[in-house]
Formats: C-alpha cells, sequence, structure tokens
C-alpha cells in the first residue's frame, strides 16, 4: 500500500471528514480548532472550538457537529511521540457542537441529557433521517474511569436519548450500509460492538445479559479508537499500539493495515470512486492519504 504525507505539523489530528472540494477538514483535539487540509498540504483554520474537538461529522444543514470532550486529556511528550494521558482536573465535561461553515459560529447543542453531565463525546455519525448516533468515551480519574455510553441526538437541540450505556470507553461509531446496525468501538477493551437499531435512533432489545454482541475482540494490547465503514460492510478502525487500520468484517475475521505511527486515529473516504482514504496519524501529528482496497461507504450529508 502506498502511503503519501499530506500534512504534518498537526496538534493531535482526529475526525476526518473528505469535503466535496477536494479539501480534508479534521479537528486538531490538542489544538482544540478544526482545521482545512487542501490539497497540497496547506492547514487552515475553520473554527477555534475551545474544549478538545474529536470526532466530526456534516450534518443535513451542511453545517459540521463536533464531539468535544471538553478538554479531557493532558498530551505528553513521549520521545517525540505526542500522547493522550491522563484527564487534567480541571475538566467538567465534553458538549456537542455545531460549526457554521460559512461564518464559523460556534452553537452548543448538548452538554447534559436527562440532568447527566456529558463527559467525554468523543465521535458521531449521521443516519438517513437527520439525527446522529454519538459515543461518550467517559475519562480518567484518580481512582479509576467515569464510564461511557451511547447516545442518539436530534440536530435541532430538542432531543438526546442515553441509548446504552456502562461501557468502558466508547469510541469510534459507525452505521452499516442498510443501517440496521450501529457498530461501536471500545478503546481499552479492543473490543467492536455491533447493535441492532430497531428504527431510527432505538436500539432494540439487548440479548440476554449482554449489552450488544461482540463482533471481536483483538489479541494482545491493542487500542481502538475512531472508524469508518465500506461499502461493502466491513468496519475500518484507527488501532492503537499496533498502529494502523483494522478492517473487521462482520463476521469477526480482520485484516490489519500498518501505518508509520503508534497512534493512528481515523480515517474517511472519498473520491471520485470513494477508494482515496486519509488517515490521521495523532502521535506524530501526520494526516496520511492511500488508495484503500475497497471503496468506503458514502456518508448520508457532505458539503
Amino acid at each position: 500500500m502506498d502511503i503519501e504525507l499530506v500534512a504534518e505539523g498537526l496538534l493531535f489530528p482526529e475526525g476526518p471528514m473528505a469535503m466535496a472540494d477536494g479539501s480534508v477538514i479534521l479537528t486538531e483535539i490538542q489544538g482544540q480548532r478544526l482545521s482545512r487540509i487542501t490539497p497540497d498540504g496547506k492547514r487552515e483554520t475553520v473554527a477555534e472550538t475551545g474544549g478538545g474537538p474529536n470526532g466530526a461529522a456534516i450534518g443535513p444543514d451542511g453545517a459540521i457537529y463536533v464531539a468535544n470532550n471538553g478538554g479531557s486529556f493532558q498530551f505528553v511528550d513521549m520521545g517525540g511521540l505526542n500522547v493522550p494521558g491522563p484527564t487534567p482536573p480541571s475538566h467538567t465535561g465534553g458538549s456537542i457542537q455545531r460549526v457554521d461553515l460559512k461564518t464559523g459560529a460556534i452553537t452548543t447543542l448538548y452538554t447534559e441529557c436527562d440532568g447527566k453531565a456529558l463527559v467525554g463525546p468523543n465521535d458521531l455519525v449521521f443516519d438517513k433521517q437527520g439525527g446522529f448516533w454519538f459515543t461518550d468515551h467517559g475519562c480518567s480519574t484518580p481512582d479509576g474511569r467515569k464510564f461511557g455510553a451511547l447516545y442518539y441526538a436530534l440536530t435541532d437541540g430538542s432531543k438526546i436519548v442515553r441509548a446504552r450505556d456502562h461501557f468502558v470507553s466508547p469510541n469510534g461509531v459507525g452505521l452499516s450500509p442498510d443501517e440496521k446496525t450501529v457498530y461501536m468501538a471500545d478503546t481499552n477493551l479492543g473490543r467492536l460492538w455491533s447493535f441492532d437499531i430497531a428504527e431510527p435512533g432505538v436500539l432494540a432489545p439487548a440479548a440476554g445479559f449482554a449489552p450488544g454482541n461482540v463482533v471481536c475482540n483483538l489479541p494482545g494490547y491493542q487500542l481502538l479508537d475512531s472508524l469508518a465503514v465500506e461499502a461493502g460492510g466491513k468496519v475500518c478502525v484507527a488501532t492503537i499500539i499496533n498502529g494502523g487500520i483494522t478492517a473487521f468484517d462482520p463476521n469477526g475475521s480482520t485484516e490489519h493495515f500498518a501505518f508509520p505511527d503508534l497512534i493512528v486515529t481515523n480515517i474517511c473516504f472519498g473520491g471520485a470512486d470513494m477508494r482515496d482514504a486519509w488517515i490521521t496519524a495523532s502521535g506524530t501529528g501526520k494526516l496520511y492519504k492511500t488508495r484503500w482496497p475497497r471503496p468506503g461507504l458514502k456518508l448520508n450529508f457532505n458539503a
């Protein structure tokens, strides 16, 4: 697989979105901003979000919706590798934000659900109806972790639902091509979950004691981050420690594509045939591009 370096010097990039004009808009968690990377590798600031902008997605209105973790990581330089560390004592929670691409105006849509503050929103994906699933990663504490959850919400700020909770560290989230399944990666467990969708925004009851279906647990010590789905249904999850992208088949089999960074955090698809793939290598602050062996799933909205 040939890999092209598109941009470097980024402050923990995440949440890439392949835009219609050929550019990529991504988040810089440590930089607290949304940035546009042009095809020649130049960076332009789209918006200063504050906090910790993590995942991002384009909504039905052409705005960008950001899962902002509220600054839930302290960053540590480990021999030139930028590593997210413990949650700082100043952290009070995160939010879901809307960014108007034309004006740069930022609106905070959600900071809580049923009176309980969001801890560290991490990633989001829109369904065909224009609502979105999002994950809350939780955060570390001196005594352990605040657990995370999977949510569903509407873009007008009128509805937010905690669909399933008490997960260790929810991260990447995506929908199957037929939108009958929502996938969620759990970072610390190295596990890809799937959940059956009964109707838009509503999960089917879990079977037995399990909160969802286990697609696969990766062997050894591997951490899962954000994800994108292929047109054929494979789920491509950024993999930390074993740096690269792991493609999970819904049947549980996997294949791994290595990239030169221990902390690979996300992938998105674009281009005329949806085989252009952009990968965020966050430990070294780089954005890579490659030709993927199969086409990615075209997302429901773009701008």
